[in-house]
């Protein structure tokens, strides 16, 4: 008998990379902060997933990324090769998923289907909640009414931010004091007297951690910090102020660090970091939390939030830390007057150091630990 995955409400959703019309590798890991209906119709041509896309299209109040977002997931190149269904934005995006990638994961179709092959695919609807995790699973049913209920269901909910009943909080720490008004001064003048390099992100493209840029995901300059005696000072502050609350919060032992940069949002940029998470590649997979540390508070926007949770964003004073989970997804929002400076490192541990050693022959050529 064919073995299909089985999801219920509650588990985590499966995170993976496929392509969509737009996107020749969509990170099904950024999206949070929303409602995500997925649908597995498997053709566009079968009546009845021409009836879920029609009444899905009816409904851009509900499908404007702010709310939901919905997901169309295909297992027919024939659905491409005839414009059978169209992306549009916001709120509504088909996957190509001709290699079943996605409905594996799902249980759309048995785990041991080939591409290629004829299958038994299991239609369904998966309603995610903005963290991701499975909410309701709605099989089609042969009369079609799984499709108003579909509909009634996301009307009943309540906003993102309160999908639990309530508002939550990001799980962060928050700390004051962390670095003293003339330290964060002697920083920004050391990023002043050197300037800042356009600074990119990490992305696996086939099969190495390599540096990528587009202004439309992230701008910032950062500057790497080469003076022992100020690295050798980022580091006292760290473990006397940083390292106890997190092992406090988290019963986690920090022993290491990585990347000592001071990095500059600035307006006349534009500079912002749209939703990301900081340990999904090779390169980086030994990152376990993430410090964001303020040099000085006289700008407007730019910003810490953390989607998965809601809207509320973070700015704290020059010298306090943002400290988080490398896996949360975040984003910082976009300068709009003066410029955010910030120290910006990473933590980790002998474990994950070992992993990061491991992984280090999969970094592309000319990559550095501070890029990223």
């Amino acid at each position: 008998m064919a073995k299909y995955r089985l999801l219920a409400s509650g588990d985590p959703a499966p995170w993976f990379h496929q392509r969509t019309t737009t996107n020749p590798r969509y990170a099904f890991d950024s999206v949070g902060g929303r409602y995500i209906v997925m649908c597995f119709f498997a053709s566009a041509a079968a009546p009845h997933s021409k009836a879920a896309i029609e009444a899905v299209n009816k409904h851009p109040d509900i499908f404007n990324d702010t709310f939901a977002c919905f997901f169309g997931v295909s297992n027919d190149p024939t659905d491409e090769r005839e414009n059978r269904v169209h992306e549009r934005i916001p709120g509504y995006r088909y996957f190509w998923d001709f290699d079943g990638t996605v409905a594996k994961a799902y249980g759309a179709i048995p785990v041991e289907a080939e591409k290629g092959a004829k299958i038994p695919v299991d239609a369904k609807w998966i309603i995610l909640d903005p963290t991701l995790r499975v909410m309701n699973v709605v099989r089609f049913e042969k009369n079609q009414t799984e499709i108003a209920k579909v509909i009634a269901y996301l009307k009943s909910l309540p906003p993102p931010q309160s999908f639990v009943g309530f508002d939550i909080q990001a799980p962060v720490l928050i700390l004051p004091n962390v670095f003293e008004p003339d330290f964060c001064q002697q920083l920004i003048a050391l990023y002043e007297k050197h300037g800042g390099e356009d600074s990119g992100f990490m992305r696996d493209i086939k099969g190495k951690t390599t540096l990528v840029h587009d202004h439309s995901h992230k701008r910032r300059k950062d500057h790497v910090i080469a003076d022992e005696a100020i690295i050798k000072e980022t580091q006292n502050r760290i473990i006397r102020r940083i390292v106890p609350e997190i092992a406090k919060v988290h019963q986690f032992h920090v022993t290491r660090m990585e990347r000592y940069i001071v990095c500059c949002y600035a307006a006349e940029d534009a500079a912002h970091f749209n939703s990301h998470r900081d340990n999904t590649t090779s390169g980086t997979a030994h990152r376990r939390f993430a410090v964001s540390i303020n040099l000085n508070n006289d700008f407007d926007g730019g910003e810490v939030s953390f989607p998965e949770y809601g809207p509320r964003s973070f700015k704290p004073p020059a010298g306090g830390a943002v400290v988080f989970s490398c896996s949360l997804l975040h984003r910082v929002s976009e300068v709009t007057r003066g410029r955010r400076y910030a120290f910006l490192p990473f933590l980790y541990d002998d474990a994950a150091a070992k992993v990061r050693e491991a992984n280090n022959n999969q970094l592309a050529e000319g990559i550095s630990a501070y890029k990223g």
